[in-house]
């Protein structure tokens, strides 16, 4: 039941879309092509099972791993807001 102007629904479209939207964003992530031999950032080879494993893989482990820890800190951050942030 929503309440307001909203139509019935409306949070449930809302979490579809955030829920459509988050798999759109990680599909983008997803490596395309051939893999490389050698890393793009620091020039280590790649070794064979990680292209095999990962299609278009572009990052060794090590540089691959930092990427994921930059993005992660990035979007930390809530959407919604709390109540609290909400009343003031």
């Amino acid at each position: 039941m929503a309440g307001g102007w909203s139509k019935d629904g409306a949070v449930q479209d809302q979490i579809d879309a955030s829920v459509e939207d988050a798999i759109s964003q990680a599909r983008s992530k997803l490596p395309q092509g051939d893999s490389l031999s050698y890393c793009e950032e620091c020039d280590k080879a790649i070794p064979e099972a990680r292209q095999k494993a990962i299609p278009g893989v572009h990052l060794c482990v090590h540089c691959q791993s930092k990427l994921d820890e930059k993005e992660k800190q990035s979007s930390l951050f809530n959407r919604r807001g709390s109540k609290g942030s909400q009343l003031k």
